[in-house]
């Protein structure tokens, strides 16, 4: 579970089971991150709440530090936990992009390059 984690809410009231929702999805993240890169990650999560054309929008953006690079998540939807299940999903394909490019191993790189050109030959 990601240690670092950091909730910020604007305009929105941060209750406990957002709270708990918050920890569940993103925290548990950390299965993806390369083993080497646990220990120093960052995540900062901000919930807004603001209004789009006369509709509410909800806000879920996700800041995550990693040691060589930083990744960036917005999603924005009519209902908060929506959001952060979007969110969660493509900060899952991010990490696996960046595990992929920061790996020391070349043998996962190369599965992953065999994985790309059948996907895209397909």
């Amino acid at each position: 579970m990601i240690e670092n984690l950091k909730v910020n809410a604007m305009v929105i009231e941060l209750d406990e089971d957002l709270m708990k929702y918050v920890q569940k999805k993103i925290a548990n993240l950390d299965k993806y991150i390369p083993k080497n890169a646990r220990e120093s990650v960052h995540v900062e999560v901000w919930l807004k709440d603001a209004k789009a054309k006369d509709k509410k929008q909800l806000t879920c953006e996700v800041k995550m530090t990693l040691p060589k690079e930083i990744i960036v998540t917005k999603e924005s939807t009519l209902n908060i936990y929506a959001a952060i299940d979007i969110v969660e999903a493509k900060l899952k394909n991010q990490i696996l992009r960046y595990k992929s490019l920061h790996s020391n191993s070349k043998i996962r790189h190369t599965i992953n390059l065999i994985k790309n050109k059948r996907a895209i030959n397909q």
